[in-house]
């Protein structure tokens, strides 16, 4: 069941349920990887140190999850703009670096462009605790 219907016929946002739920899960958290792993080739190419993820990057989806509703909503929406961005973009830095041309400056731009969207991207599933996000089975 995707929602409730209100008195007016107005459709209520609901989390999604078993399968849907698992199914949502794991295709956000593909994208969320996919993201993170473009970003850090574009480090790479930026010469930036490669950046460990804190427990913010590795509770979101989870922490996202729980929260459900118009949240959840809105970041699988940031985030499927940030992968339009980010293919692209890596795409066009490894043409540069493959003719032999310095992508740094390129890089650098696109990483702080992706850093402001990741960042904003993570406000929206602020951390509940030391121990992350609650999760039972």
């Amino acid at each position: 069941m995707a929602g409730k219907m209100g008195s007016e016929g107005t459709k209520f946002a609901q989390p999604p349920e078993g399968a849907n739920a698992r199914a949502a899960s794991s295709q956000l958290a593909k994208q969320f990887a996919a993201v993170e792993d473009a970003a850090a080739a574009i480090a790479m190419l930026a010469g930036l140190a490669a950046e460990k993820p804190g427990p913010s990057q590795r509770n979101f989806v989870a922490q996202l999850l729980s929260l459900g509703g118009a949240r959840l909503k809105l970041a699988e929406n940031h985030l499927t703009d940030m992968a339009a961005v980010m293919q692209p973009g890596l795409a066009a830095l490894l043409a540069v670096n493959a003719r032999g041309q310095d992508a740094t400056a390129p890089a650098l731009a696109l990483w702080r462009e992706y850093y402001s969207a990741r960042e904003a991207l993570l406000a929206l599933a602020p951390e509940s605790g030391s121990m992350g996000p609650r999760r039972s089975a």
